[in-house]
C-alpha cells in the first residue's frame, strides 16, 4: 500500500463500513426527524416559511449527532483489536486519521443533503432570502468539519464508545452554548469567550456574512483536534 494512497484506501474502507451498517442510517434518520421538527414547527406555529430556527439550533443538534457518528471510529477498533492489525500495514498514523476523518466528514455532509427538501418547501410556501440559506449551509459544512475532528479525537483517547460519545458531546455542547453565558462573565474575558464559541462564528456565517475570521476559526479547530488525535495515537503506538 503506497503511503500517498493509504488514506484513500482507509477512506473507502470506512465509507463502505458506514453505509453497510444500519447505525449510520439510523443516526441520519433521527437527525432528519429532529431537524424537520425545528423547520416545520416554525411553519405551523409562527406561519413563516423560513429556515432560521433550523440554523440557529444546528450547533446544538450537531453536538449530539456528530459524536454519535464518530464515537466508534477508533474506540471500536481498539476494543476489538483491529486497530493493532491496521498498524501492522505500511500506513502511517497520519494516513489513518486523515482517511477516517474524511469518511465521517463526508457522512456528516451527506446527512445535510436531504435537508435541501426544507429549502424547496420554504420556496414553495414563501420567498425566503437566499443569502442566509447559502450562508447557513456553508456554516453547517464548516461546523461539521470542526465537530467531526472533535469526535475522532474523543474516540482516539478511549476504548469505550459511550465514553467517547459523552466526551465529544461535552466539548461540542460547551462550544455551542458558551456564547450564551458571555453576559454572566467579566467584560474583560467576553471577547475571548466569543472567539472560542463555535455558535457565534456559525451564526455570523448563517446570516449570510462570510468573514475569513470565522472560516479560519473552523479550519483551525478541525486541524487542531486532528493534530491532537495524531499525537494521542502516536504516543499510544510508541507505548
Amino acid at each position: 500500500m503506497k503511503t500517498n494512497r493509504a488514506w484513500k484506501v482507509i477512506l473507502k474502507r470506512e465509507l463502505c463500513s458506514y453505509f453497510s451498517s444500519p447505525v449510520a442510517y439510523f443516526v441520519i434518520c433521527l437527525f432528519l426527524l429532529a431537524s424537520g421538527l425545528l423547520v416545520f414547527s416554525t411553519f405551523f406555529i409562527s406561519g413563516r416559511a423560513e429556515l432560521r430556527n433550523f440554523f440557529v439550533l444546528l450547533p446544538i443538534v450537531f453536538s449530539f449527532f456528530i459524536p454519535a457518528l464518530t464515537m466508534r471510529v477508533f474506540s471500536e477498533e481498539k476494543r476489538s483489536g483491529s486497530y493493532e492489525t491496521l498498524l501492522t500495514l505500511p500506513v502511517s498514523v497520519k494516513d489513518i486519521v486523515m482517511g477516517k476523518y474524511l469518511a465521517v466528514f463526508i457522512l456528516s455532509v451527506a446527512m445535510l443533503v436531504p435537508t435541501i427538501l426544507y429549502v424547496l418547501t420554504c420556496c414553495a410556501f414563501g420567498n425566503p432570502d437566499a443569502g442566509p440559506i447559502i450562508g447557513g449551509y456553508i456554516g453547517a459544512v464548516l461546523l461539521a468539519a470542526a465537530f467531526c475532528s472533535i469526535g475522532i479525537f474523543a474516540s482516539a483517547v478511549t476504548k469505550n464508545q459511550i465514553v467517547a460519545f459523552f466526551l465529544a458531546f461535552s466539548i461540542c455542547i460547551v462550544l455551542a452554548f458558551l456564547d450564551n453565558f458571555s453576559i454572566l462573565l467579566p467584560a474583560v474575558i467576553v471577547p475571548f469567550v466569543k472567539f472560542i464559541s463555535s455558535a457565534s462564528h456559525f451564526e455570523s456565517i448563517a446570516r449570510g456574512v462570510i468573514d475569513t475570521r470565522d472560516v479560519i476559526y473552523f479550519i483551525s479547530m478541525a486541524l487542531g483536534f486532528s493534530v491532537m488525535t495524531i499525537y494521542v495515537l502516536d504516543n499510544a503506538k510508541k507505548g
